[in-house]
């Protein structure tokens, strides 16, 4: 078991986030806090920041925690629940949904005008998501932007034939990129067991298996340092972006957080097909260990100093040694995972190890995370600025508490007492078996009264 002081330090700093992040409401949805807190409107506003913090504020809810303060604009929020309807409302109803495409913006300006840029998948795979917490949450209109979220999943970014999905496409024409990344697919498969979690639907669990399957295969084909960006035909493009390696989003080498995301990923996966029924390969029983650590053989310290480098070359040399504060929330959750899946307690040290590193350099003051370390650990900004969103330091946190599930609501929904198998009950959309035909519509029950943690 991780240490008392350890979890008693994540359960506290889970409120100082959701705290904190209420800050970030703006009317058209949520926008990127500067490093002093205050909403930076010359970003304005980006859909996977409207995700995710719709997303968080449902976990939020579901935790019980009534502290999350409202924005100046809407003094009657006064829990999560509040931003997290308002969330939902901006992503059915604000400007970054372009109805008329039947998809939604990357990007409008803090006044609402669309920021012209081609459709995302990764954007869109947040949409999903936020859409799924909310409705395990009971947020009025959950049920409704599901249903369109996965509409435009279907139509734009599932490629059947390949079992993944395409990065983006041209905003008119919506031809498709060659690309195509691992980073989208990563998030879709967390979009995809929430949407299992929302729905019952199989549909989107096999799915979910497909992507991680072929994922799966990368690590092991390439010594498990995964490749992240491919060609059309998922040829490896081992050189992509090697004279721009700090990208944000596709950066050259192997990004050592995303081992760790998928090594958790991967156990949430197979933990969810075997309690379906459904078959997996039996490499993802053993995967995730080796990814988690290679992660901490290549990524921690090679240089000399503490903290995780954010990309490796495929020799497993650092090749951008700054510290991103979410590759640390993302060995966090690993750990976790892979002690809750194992009953390995030595994981528990290495939790205790990485709490102890956020608190000497990530936080900067209680809830509130540097997003980015040099080298030696002292704040920088060269490949991020400011402190965009708390989504991946906030599931760090709660993820300790909870058993492994499809999704981080379904999990707190599990331990606050508040599950009831088959997930599809509570929402509104149809339960599909597993040849995909509609077997009828529930209505959702009344909300409960939230479980404090």
């Amino acid at each position: 078991m991780t240490s008392t002081a350890t979890r008693r330090f994540f359960d506290e700093e889970a409120r100082r986030l959701l705290r904190f992040g209420g800050r970030s409401r703006v009317p058209g949805g949520f926008g990127w806090l500067a490093d002093d807190g205050a909403v930076d409107a010359s970003r304005g506003i980006h859909l996977w920041i409207t995700g995710r913090m719709t997303h968080c504020f449902a976990l939020g809810h579901l935790l019980g925690d009534p502290a999350t303060p409202a924005a100046p604009e809407a003094p009657e929020d006064t829990d999560g629940f509040g931003l997290a309807e308002h969330g939902v409302v901006a992503l059915l109803d604000g400007p970054l949904h372009d109805r008329t495409a039947g998809a939604w913006r990357s990007q409008v300006t803090h006044e609402g005008a669309p920021v012209a840029g081609r459709l995302v998948s990764y954007d869109h795979s947040f949409v999903i998501l936020a859409a799924a917490s909310a409705l395990l949450a009971r947020v009025p209109r959950a049920d409704e932007l599901l249903e369109a979220a996965l509409e435009t999943f279907e139509r734009l970014w599932w490629d059947d034939d390949a079992g993944m999905v395409v990065d983006s496409r041209a905003p008119e024409t919506l031809a498709v990129d060659p690309y195509r990344g691992a980073n989208a697919n990563m998030h879709t498969v967390e979009a995809l067991l929430g949407a299992y979690s929302a729905t019952g639907d199989a549909l989107h669990l096999e799915r979910a298996l497909r992507i991680t399957s072929r994922i799966s295969e990368q690590f092991a084909a390439h010594e498990f340092r995964l490749p992240e960006h491919y060609d059309e035909s998922w040829t490896a493009l081992l050189d992509y972006n090697r004279d721009v390696p700090a990208d944000a989003f596709r950066p050259f080498g192997s990004t050592i957080g995303h081992w760790l995301e998928w090594s958790r990923l991967m156990v949430e996966v197979r933990t969810a097909c075997a309690a379906r029924g459904l078959a997996y390969p039996d490499r993802l029983d053993v995967i995730p260990q080796h990814m988690y650590r290679k992660a901490l053989l290549e990524g921690w310290g090679p240089d000399g100093r503490p903290g995780f480098v954010y990309t490796v070359d495929f020799d497993g040399r650092p090749v951008v040694a700054q510290r991103m504060y979410w590759v640390l929330c993302e060995a966090i959750g690993a750990a976790e995972t892979l002690r809750e899946s194992t009953g390995d307690a030595s994981y528990d040290l290495d939790v205790d190890a990485f709490a102890s590193w956020a608190r000497t350099y990530l936080i900067e003051r209680p809830g509130q995370w540097r997003e980015e370390l040099d080298a030696d650990n002292r704040p920088a900004s060269g490949t991020w600025a400011g402190k965009p969103d708390i989504y991946h330091a906030l599931q760090a946190m709660v993820i300790g508490r909870l058993p492994v599930a499809p999704s981080f609501a379904e999990g707190i929904a599990r331990r606050t007492g508040r599950a009831r198998p088959p997930f599809a009950e509570i929402g509104s959309l149809p339960h599909r078996d597993r040849s995909g035909a509609p077997v009828g519509r529930r209505r959702p029950r009344e909300s409960e009264a939230p479980a404090h943690f």
